[in-house]
């Protein structure tokens, strides 16, 4: 170990000298709750997604986009973003947070249900994934991590209709809108997908409806948002065990926003309001219903204030985040809770701006559980204009979901006494950006105590949920990237290695989750043009720590003019046997052709 990350640090001091040039990603500004900078300025791990790179990729759904980038690991039960379940650097999928435009998605009945958004790849102008301590400043469930999704209404009135076919009687129509204006702008996005499924009882259907203006007035912006997604679908083998075949859900999310800013001579405001609805409905034999039934209603409404101040001394923020968490559950019963969350942290530029120091500090409270402090600290030094080194440190945290304290079958129990999780969680990063070539790598670490885990004795006992002791996470990252000419456009290769290790299995118990996390990630791109014709080969290799690793290869063909795209997908071109989530077998390989019309009006 100490000798891969010796050369992991080395590497970017021999290569040879690069000449071409390339639009940065350094231009990319990162919205923060207080300060708004430029990447390059950024003083945590932070991976930037662009359109173009979204647009380039053999995915179609964002799970499958997500998988591309070390250090996220996606879970799947099925395609197409059926059920998925995203975590970060070992965490569990309760303990990363997902913001769309910087506003909350959390679901208190769990984290399973994460991935239910309203969007399309179509729609998102950029993801940003946060890892580590850095994500501290968005409070509860921003434990392990955050991925922001960023969309933006031009105002530039274009419009796109897509339809897709694809193995196993798939196919998916949509259609986006982009009009108006500078001063008020507006996106809407509706898409439908069906699918005849891979195996037995994986059929599905999903609608989905985005809205979203953006209204400048002045100094001030103010964005709108609203979109509705449903999902139904087979789920063969996607809880319990893989023999309940006839398993069968129904889920519905509905999402509600406003977003505010302004700037007032040295002062700037951002604010915002949501509204959540999530709809479960799940059934244990598909054709007899009431043989076993749940049915979830949440709500989860809010809003946060955010502050900020500069001065010579820097810029100083102050915020405050309300929301109220509802549940309406034939299982899980009738439940709501208030939380609260108080922010405040100075950011520090001296050396002549080289050196940024940003404390900050959290005060939570939870209206059953009572109140906490997390601290935290984020560390950033310019070498010069390509390197760049930075460190955090931070105390995170994470709720109980209402599944984790009352969820109950023949086979699962929760527990009513659990207290929130929470760890230290620290990492030290360097980053090199030079013309075509970047490379950055980090080693983290977070320690965990009272950490949520789902355990067993053994393969006759029943699931019950617990407070661990604790749980050591260990691990570094390497990416590097370099871009050649116009006809080898990129190549990248990005590795991250964890090391997780749990008091229950000192106590000889079985964990559901802890075990399933990835040891090794391994992922390689090449990115290559002729002409309008663009080609994507990404090659995945995963190895997780409870059974053994297998390597993916999937390919995009893509030939694009003014008006029309037409492209070719080949997922799991090795046509590879592996499982996802609860072991459920997933495709082998399967081809996907699309066509985008575009035009202006």
């Amino acid at each position: 170990m100490n000798k891969i990350l010796s050369c992991v640090f080395l590497l970017p001091f021999v290569l040879t000298k690069v000449n071409a040039q390339e639009k940065s990603i350094d231009e990319v500004v990162i919205e923060g709750k207080f300060l708004s900078l430029p990447y390059k300025k950024i003083s945590e791990n932070i991976e930037i997604i662009t359109r173009e790179q979204i647009q380039s990729s053999p995915a179609q759904s964002l799970a499958d986009l997500l998988t591309y980038y070390t250090g996220v690991d996606i879970v799947k039960r099925g395609v197409a973003d059926i059920q998925t379940d995203v975590s970060i650097r070992g965490g569990s999928f309760d303990q990363a947070l997902l913001l769309i435009n910087g506003m909350r998605l959390s679901d208190a009945q769990t984290g399973h249900n994460m991935m239910n958004l309203p969007i399309t790849l179509t729609s998102i102008d950029r993801i940003e994934i946060i890892r580590g301590p850095a994500a501290r400043k968005f409070g509860q469930n921003a434990y392990a991590g955050v991925i922001n999704i960023v969309t933006k209404a031009f105002g530039n009135n274009q419009y796109k209709v897509n339809i897709i076919g694809a193995d196993y009687q798939t196919w998916s129509l949509g259609a986006a809108a982009d009009f108006g204006n500078k001063k008020s702008a507006n996106l809407v996005e509706l898409g439908h997908t069906e699918s005849g499924g891979y195996r037995y009882n994986t059929d599905y259907k999903v609608t989905n409806l985005w809205y979203q203006n953006h209204l400048k007035m002045g100094a001030a912006k103010l964005d709108l948002q609203a979109g509705f997604i449903e999902k139904k679908f087979g789920a063969n083998g996607f809880y319990d065990s893989l023999e309940a075949k006839d398993q069968y859900e129904e889920t519905q999310t509905s999402l509600v926003g406003a977003i505010y800013s302004q700037t007032i001579g040295n002062f700037g405001v951002n604010a915002n309001l949501y509204w959540r609805r999530a709809q479960d409905k799940y059934i244990y034999i598909r054709d007899r219903p009431e043989f076993y039934r749940n049915m979830h209603i949440g709500n989860t409404y809010g809003g946060g204030v955010n502050v900020s101040y500069s001065s010579w001394l820097g810029v100083t923020g102050i915020g405050a985040e309300l929301h109220q968490e509802d549940l309406r559950s034939n299982n899980l019963g009738n439940r709501g809770r208030f939380v609260t969350q108080l922010l405040a942290e100075h950011h520090f530029f001296l050396i002549n701006k080289k050196l940024s120091l940003i404390p900050g500090i959290s005060w939570i409270h939870y209206a059953q559980t009572g109140a906490y402090f997390y601290p935290g600290l984020d560390i950033g030094f310019d070498l010069n204009e390509k390197h760049k080194l930075y460190a955090n440190i931070a105390k995170v945290h994470r709720l109980p979901t209402y599944t984790d304290l009352y969820y109950k079958s023949p086979k699962e129990q929760g527990n009513i006494h659990l207290v929130p999780e929470n760890a230290l969680s620290y990492e030290l990063g360097y980053r090199l950006r030079k013309n075509q070539f970047s490379f950055k790598t980090s080693i983290f670490g977070r320690d965990s105590k009272n950490a949520i885990d789902w355990l067993r004795a053994n393969e006759q006992s029943i699931w019950t949920v617990q407070n661990l002791a604790e749980i050591k996470t260990m691990g570094m990252e390497a990416e590097l990237a370099y871009s050649l000419n116009d006809f080898v456009k990129r190549i990248s290769a990005a590795y991250t290695y964890l090391d997780s290790r749990a008091a229950s299995a000192e106590r000889g118990l079985h964990s559901r989750y802890i075990l399933g996390n990835l040891r090794h990630q391994l992922n390689a791109k090449i990115t290559m043009g002729y002409g309008r014709f663009t080609n994507e080969l990404i090659y995945q290799y995963k190895h997780r720590m409870a059974w053994g690793g297998y390597h993916i290869l999937d390919e995009k063909l893509r030939f694009n003019t003014h008006n029309l795209d037409i492209f070719l997908l080949v997922n799991n071109l090795f046509n590879t046997r592996y499982t996802g989530a609860n072991f459920v077998p997933m495709p082998r390989r399967w081809f996907q052709l699309g066509v985008v019309f575009k035009n202006g009006f």
